[in-house]
């Protein structure tokens, strides 16, 4: 197929360094989607690149809007952080005291933050071996509410142990914000982050066909209800304005210095994961020293997304794609897309 690319968007960049040096890495990758490299409040690079459908034509514009999926975790978790700084949540209190009516068994034993770290012990609406989990089709019937319905069900593990993804985790989460703000999670998210930024294209319950429609081994994905997926996954937005939240994130516009602080607390013996996001330093070839990441991921039937926001550097690196299966890699590994791609924005001439 061959491949199309739209020109780089750079503002304030040579030719030389990361817009040309990024999208050579995403092309010998054969990756295909968007891409936006900033340092501090300018965007160095936005591009597309490769044809929007297996079958050719245009690439995806720039300004669509994606699904952002388990970046969601990261948000509602800022939002959750923000309620804990106010002092109307403290992260080691057991879930049962924001949420009484939780029919869980073992509310009164798990706290805040091991919902929040993935320690819960819940429920997985993801654990069937389907490709698509009955769960979040159009065709559910079953009860999906946060406190009485499959999240509230039997346990997989006690609390506190090792860290099991699960977005039951972050659907409680959500039930949890609005017990103690009084808004729902995606209000709250209206009122403190999306209308306060400017976010024109963030919802939490619009539907696949207004979004970047996934591929899944070249064939059309099979249908979702991105609204099931509540507040564990069911953002969507432009790919600029996910950029705006993880800026506002690295400013302080959305946290004190200590909850951010508790928010990217890596836990090395949970292999560095914090509190809806992974935080960790790792070598990048070209830099003189190891770089310290925060990374979120997520993926909803052909779509993946890596957030990226490197603290110390002031910069933000995120890549949509809409082919799946996409091999990301493993940053720590010092190799794959996700690592050469870091590398050619951050250890850019100039910038070892």
């Amino acid at each position: 197929m061959r491949r199309m690319l739209i020109a780089c968007v750079a503002l304030l960049l040579p030719a030389m360094a990361p817009a040309q040096s990024a999208t050579q890495v995403a092309e010998r990758a054969g990756f295909v989607g968007t891409i936006l490299i900033s340092q501090g409040h300018v965007v160095e690079t936005r591009t597309s690149i490769g044809s929007a459908a297996p079958t050719g034509g245009a690439p995806v514009a720039t300004d669509a809007v994606w699904r952002w999926a388990s970046v969601t975790k990261q948000i509602v978790a800022t939002l959750v952080m923000q309620e804990v700084a106010a002092g109307r949540v403290a992260l080691d209190t057991p879930i049962a005291r924001y949420l009484p009516k939780f029919r869980g068994p073992t509310a009164g034993q798990i706290t805040v933050r091991q919902l929040l770290r993935h320690q819960s012990g819940l429920p997985n609406p993801s654990g069937d071996e389907t490709a698509v989990p009955v769960y979040y089709t159009p065709s559910y019937k079953g009860d999906r509410s946060p406190l009485t319905g499959y999240c509230a069900g039997k346990p997989l593990t006690a609390p506190g142990g090792n860290w099991q993804y699960n977005n039951c985790d972050y659907i409680v989460a959500g039930a949890l914000l609005e017990a103690v703000t009084g808004k729902s999670w995606d209000r709250l998210l209206r009122y403190r982050i999306t209308a306060p930024l400017r976010l024109r294209s963030v919802s939490a319950t619009r539907s696949l066909v207004a979004t970047v429609p996934g591929y899944e081994d070249g064939k059309p994905e099979a249908p979702q209800d991105l609204a099931s997926y509540g507040a564990s996954a069911a953002l969507s937005g432009t790919i600029d304005d996910l950029w705006r939240v993880d800026r506002a994130l690295l400013s302080g516009q959305l946290l004190t210095p200590a909850a951010r602080a508790e928010l990217w607390d890596g836990q090395p013996a949970l292999g560095f994961i914090a509190l809806g996001q992974w935080v960790f330093t790792a070598p990048l070839k070209g830099c003189a020293k190891p770089v310290k990441l925060v990374e979120r991921r997520g993926s909803i039937g052909g779509v993946e997304v890596r957030n990226f926001l490197l603290p110390e550097a002031d910069r933000v690196v995120i890549a949509f794609s809409n082919r799946a299966p996409f091999e990301f890699g493993e940053v720590w590994q010092g190799k794959g897309f996700s690592h050469d791609l870091l590398a050619a924005a951050a250890c850019a001439p100039g910038e070892k």
